[in-house]
């Protein structure tokens, strides 16, 4: 990906900086208080509120996750959709969503709703984080992959309603109403949890939530035990963060994570660390290791990808040092800049680029060049 603005490994640093004290910030802050009419899983609020269902819930029919069928992408029909899948690739960062922010990298529900609107509107489909570093990003011709994450399990992600549907104000609640309102935005997101996904205490609380999300497409993966800063543990500490969460969610149910969000973005001093290992016999390997970031990726079929070390962007406007770091910026630096931006081709089995770009894929991904 062609870099429009120099010094970025300082900016990201400064980010960094800025998410892990606006994280700490999050941390000691109390939890936000649950729209009105709105029951988070396995808390009170005057009655006992039902848990989600383990099973999907056939009122309402929320929209599928499900992805179109593949077809087969020929040089000229990539050349008609404008394939290129060596572009960027934005992975979108949130926090707490929250009606009144007490943090800068906490949103509103208005702001996230008009931000995955936006999304709809410009052709992107969402993918989750374990699709994009497994290189599963399966999506119809012409339009653009998106990967919506969010961190540390916060009851505003997910909760339901005392029908049984997503609260209104959650993240989960936000993706499927603009699923709903533009039925080609796939309601799928990642979220990276810590030791109490989603608020909840009770072990059988948090499996139904996350057998919920994970029945319907949505990823529930690894965020350590307790989100320490990583370069100031030792090895054995680090392993025991992994492997507790991978544990937990062993037993609530759901597949091993394919994915790691680094708190506060922050790698480990050896980088190996946060890759793989194994503690009182319980292993984790992951696929994807992604930092707070400040850039979209680059796309996971080129040379210069590295799954290690996977970038995100911010979702904020542009203030301060948001100007040209944040989502805002780069969602339309994307749209200015249409041949930078990973365009999809419909076809799982082929890569479709540019000819220009083709020296750009990396080796193992050589006989599935589709070059137009």
């Amino acid at each position: 990906m062609r870099r429009p603005i120099p010094l970025t490994q300082i900016i990201m640093l400064a980010n960094v900086v800025v998410v892990a004290v606006a994280v700490v910030v999050l941390m000691v802050l109390p939890p936000a208080s649950a729209p009105p009419g709105t029951a988070r899983p396995g808390a009170s609020a005057g009655s006992p509120s039902p848990p989600p269902s383990a099973s999907p819930s056939p009122m309402p029919d929320l929209p599928s996750a499900e992805l179109p069928p593949p077809i087969t992408a020929s040089a000229e029909f990539a050349r008609q959709v404008k394939a290129n899948e060596a572009g960027a690739v934005p992975i979108l960062m949130y926090h707490r969503i929250t009606r009144k922010r007490l943090a800068s990298i906490d949103r509103t529900p208005a702001q996230v709703r008009k931000e995955l609107e936006r999304l709809a509107r410009d052709g992107y489909v969402p993918v989750t984080a374990r699709e994009f570093a497994t290189r599963k990003m399966d999506i119809p011709a012409g339009k653009y992959p998106v990967v919506l994450t969010f961190d540390d399990g916060h009851p505003s992600h997910f909760a339901l309603d005392a029908d049984g549907t997503p609260a209104k104000d959650t993240a989960v609640g936000i993706i499927y109403q603009v699923a709903a309102k533009y039925p080609g935005f796939r309601p799928v997101a990642t979220f990276w949890v810590n030791r109490h996904p989603f608020g909840l205490r009770e072990e059988k609380d948090q499996e139904r939530a996350v057998r919920w999300l994970a029945s319907r497409g949505f990823e529930v993966a690894n965020h350590t035990w307790s989100h320490p800063h990583l370069p100031g543990l030792p090895k054995k500490k680090i392993a025991e963060q992994l492997a507790r969460v991978e544990r937990l969610l062993k037993r609530l149910g759901v597949p091993p994570s394919e994915t790691l969000a680094l708190p506060f973005g922050a790698m480990p001093r050896k980088r190996s660390t946060a890759q793989s290992g194994k503690w009182h016999g319980v292993s984790y390997r992951f696929k994807g290791v992604f930092l707070a970031g400040a850039e979209p990726s680059v796309s996971p079929f080129v040379k210069d990808y590295d799954w290690r070390a996977i970038q995100r962007i911010q979702s904020n406007g542009r203030k301060g040092e948001c100007r040209k770091w944040c989502s805002e910026y780069w969602l339309g630096w994307l749209n200015k800049h249409p041949r930078e931006r990973y365009t999809a081709d419909g076809d799982p089995d082929r890569i479709s680029v540019p000819r220009g770009l083709r020296s750009g894929i990396g080796a193992d991904w050589k006989q599935k060049i589709n070059a137009y």
